[in-house]
């Protein structure tokens, strides 16, 4: 084995088209983002990763992906007046 390869000459996997095929199915659904977040935040997503046996980009992805479902919004107070008055008003009258 050498100590140093020169790969100058190579072929990008995008050039061929078997291995750009490959690539593509690889993650159809997913897209590869740079971000910047707080090391304390990475390091909590490590952690829970390590414990549950799981990648901290799926857990990120997952805490992202229910950060932008309507049932998992925060209740606000003229939400629960507008239940508690839907739900009390037959009951009074």
């Amino acid at each position: 084995m050498r100590d140093e390869y020169d790969f100058s000459g190579a072929t990008v996997a995008q050039d061929v088209p078997e291995l750009a095929r490959l690539q593509s199915e690889g993650n159809a659904d997913k897209i590869r983002i740079s971000l910047y977040v707080e090391v304390e935040v990475l390091a909590a997503f490590r952690a829970r990763a390590r414990a549950e046996g799981q990648s901290y980009q799926a857990l990120m992805s997952a805490a992202l992906r229910q950060s932008i479902m309507p049932e998992s919004a925060p209740v606000t107070l003229g939400d629960l007046r507008r239940v508690l008055h839907e739900e009390l008003h037959p009951v009074s009258a």
